[in-house]
């Protein structure tokens, strides 16, 4: 974090018989692979990949670094820089305690931006700015200049004002709470959209399981993110987070972005519960604590943005192009210089200096990748693989093919991967194949193998793109559909397709293939036999009467929770909050138990463990808890515990009380 918040800176006889001897061919570790077409996620949206450009940059806006940027696909560009949109002054081209390059001014950015061929995000200064300054430069951008500046951020990382006590985000507002910030984007955006009634404008929170989330600073009724979306949630767009994930490894790092899902599961269970209506989310700052220059780099940047795209986020903006070295190392053999840029800046330090300026570092055709795979129009379909080390994307094109994105994490052994595939049937012909592996400095593209095999090298990034068997019928798609859920059934409803079908199918996605819960003619169906307490992702396809299927609808995800009523009634609270654990506590009634009594529930991720309990006896065993103890109910008991938990953390719904469901008070 710390170089983060500088960002702006800068045995001899044996062997010889041995060698005699014919070698043993080590086995190839094997995984499989698994793409499932009618399990359909989110569509890649136009401003899907992007980088952050900062005004100390001094090669903003130039042609070689425009056109570096469009190549790698490119399409999202966040100015004036991080925490520096809290102290940038637009009108001026100044930074109050800070550098600002020279020609580095907002006209020069949007030069740069359309070169590349990518639309700005601005972030609009609100620690040491003011609602008309603001106003002032949707004016200038939008009506003078005509620029069309769409998305603007209503200032950078606010929780880091010292409320929470790490203070380095600029805030000359007297009110540093969530509350004062959330009252001033209500300011903000009342302002520019008096200007420009078009403009999308998005408020910060923080983002699950990273500090501050869950904590509730001194003199507030509520976390960060809870306050600025009841406050602030009517007057917004989107909402904006930040992800830096924590690992001394490069393995650690290569495993977070398994958390995403989870991640964007509770920001949008906070936008529906605290906002009421539905917010955008972007990712307007990431990259990997390890292997920031190497290959650990691009195989985070190609799988989190992949995960982060897929999940429904409609950007997602590396830090940064540039920011300069910090310290020199090896990893897997290749050089890394702790540089949190996309392209070298060329510094220099006591180990050895970086290459020339401008020089792509790994993490860029990590990107570049990604803009390979998966292009603006593209459906995101589900794919996993049954090995750890080995991370699956696909997405599906408008014109029937199919793209397959397959990272190998694993630095010294390659994978033989076999892939199924269900909902598609791939052209018997090779595929075109693009790999990128562990110290090269271009993407390489050939035709060869099959469709249903491949061997990754180890440490690389390899697309498969495949053409269909046969020309796919067009076939509309149903629209987006919505569920509400009870404790064991949910309707599903959604708009019809555009032209009239003979069915309707309903699949719910599953850790492999898809299955079909049913089909029907009209427009809603109702499912049984839920498991209380479970998230459950549903697609919904359209099928003509000559059997030619449609698209998968973009999904819906629900989650089943508690009955209405029930002889029992549990609250859960988390009671203090530290970003990776909690306090809980959970209150019990019931007027039928008065002895014996053993209250269940089951985690909904792997990472969350008990570590401790009061008032009862807690055991858990797999993400299973059981607390046990003794004694009438009617009036109502007590327990608490301490959990930790390595990720997202996602609070259970359901909840049994020797052996009945519980409601939930």
């Amino acid at each position: 974090m710390t170089a983060r918040r500088s960002r702006w800176a800068v045995w001899p006889a044996l062997a010889v018989l041995a060698a005699t001897l014919p070698a043993a061919a080590a086995a190839t570790p094997e995984a499989t692979v698994t793409v499932d077409a009618r399990a359909g996620l989110a569509t890649v949206p136009d401003t899907a990949i992007g980088v952050n450009h900062a005004v100390w940059d001094s090669q903003l806006g130039t042609d070689e670094v425009a056109d570096l940027l469009g190549g790698a696909g490119v399409r999202m560009l966040r100015y004036p820089g991080g925490s520096y949109g809290d102290i940038y002054h637009w009108k001026d081209n100044t930074a109050p305690g800070g550098y600002v390059a020279p020609g580095t001014d907002f006209d020069t950015f949007m030069s740069g931006a359309r070169r590349t061929g990518a639309q700005p995000i601005v972030i609009a200064n609100y620690g040491t700015g003011t609602p008309q300054e603001a106003a002032d430069w949707v004016r200038y951008a939008n009506v003078t200049k005509g620029y069309g500046v769409r998305y603007w951020e209503i200032g950078n990382e606010l929780y880091g004002n010292g409320h929470y006590g790490a203070n380095w985000e600029a805030d000359n507002h007297e009110d540093k709470s969530p509350a004062g910030y959330a009252a001033g984007v209500v300011a903000y955006a009342d302002a520019m959209k008096a200007v420009d009634p078009s403009v999308k404008i998005g408020a910060v929170l923080t983002t699950p399981a990273n500090w501050p989330d869950g904590i509730v600073g001194e003199g507030d009724t509520a976390n960060w993110n809870r306050t600025v979306l009841s406050i602030a949630g009517p007057h917004v767009d989107f909402v904006v987070l930040h992800w830096y994930p924590s690992g001394g490894t490069a393995a650690d790092a290569l495993a977070k972005p398994e958390q995403v899902g989870d991640m964007v599961h509770l920001v949008r269970e906070q936008i529906t519960r605290f906002a009421g209506r539905p917010l955008g989310i972007a990712m307007t700052e990431t990259n990997t604590p390890v292997g920031m220059n190497t290959q650990p780099g691009a195989l985070f940047a190609a799988d989190a943005y992949a995960s982060l795209l897929e999940n429904g986020v409609f950007t997602v903006d590396w830090w940064d192009t540039h920011n300069g070295a910090t310290a020199v190392s090896t990893v897997e053999g290749q050089p890394d210089y702790g540089d949190f840029g996309l392209l070298s800046s060329a510094t220099c330090l006591d180990g050895g200096c970086e290459p020339a300026v401008n020089t792509p570092f790994a993490p860029y055709y990590g990107l570049k990748m990604l803009s390979t795979f998966a292009r603006p129009g593209d459906q995101f379909v589900h794919a996993g693989a049954d090995d750890p080390m080995v991370a699956v994307h696909a997405a599906r094109r408008p014109d029937g093919d199919l793209a397959v994105l397959l990272v190998n994490k694993d630095p010294a052994a390659a994978r033989a991967v076999t892939i199924d595939y269900a909902g598609y049937t791939p052209a018997a012909s090779a595929p075109r194949v693009f790999t990128f592996t562990n110290g090269a400095t271009s993407i390489t593209g050939d035709t060869s193998g099959s469709a249903g095999s491949r061997t990754l090298p180890p440490y690389s990034l390899t697309t498969l793109l495949l053409h269909p068997a046969e020309a796919p019928v067009a076939v509309s798609a149903p629209g987006q559909p919505v569920a509400t859920a009870t404790d064991r059934t949910a309707t599903i409803s959604w708009p019809p397709a555009a032209r009239p079908v003979a069915k309707y199918e309903i699949h719910r996605q599953t850790a492999g293939f898809s299955e079909q819960w049913g089909e029907t003619a009209g427009t809603s169906f109702t499912v049984g036999n839920l498991v209380p307490g479970s998230r459950y992702t549903v697609n919904v396809l359209a099928r003509d009467a000559a059997g030619n299927v449609s698209w998968a609808s973009p999904p819906v995800t629900f989650t089943t929770g508690a009955p209405e009523s029930s002889t029992c009634q549990v609250r859960l609270t988390d009671v203090n909050d530290w970003a990776s654990g909690f306090v809980g506590g959970i209150h019990v009634v019931s007027t039928k138990v008065t002895g014996d009594w053993t209250l269940t529930f089951t985690w909904p991720t792997a990472r969350q463990r008990i570590t401790s309990g009061w008032n009862a006896t807690w055991t858990q065993e797999g993400a299973a808890v059981k607390v046990t103890s003794s004694g009438s109910l009617a009036a109502g008991v007590d327990v608490g515990f301490v959990a930790d938990y390595g990720g997202p953390n996602v609070l259970p719904t359901a909840f049994s009380l020797n052996g009945n469901l519980c409601s939930l008070g």
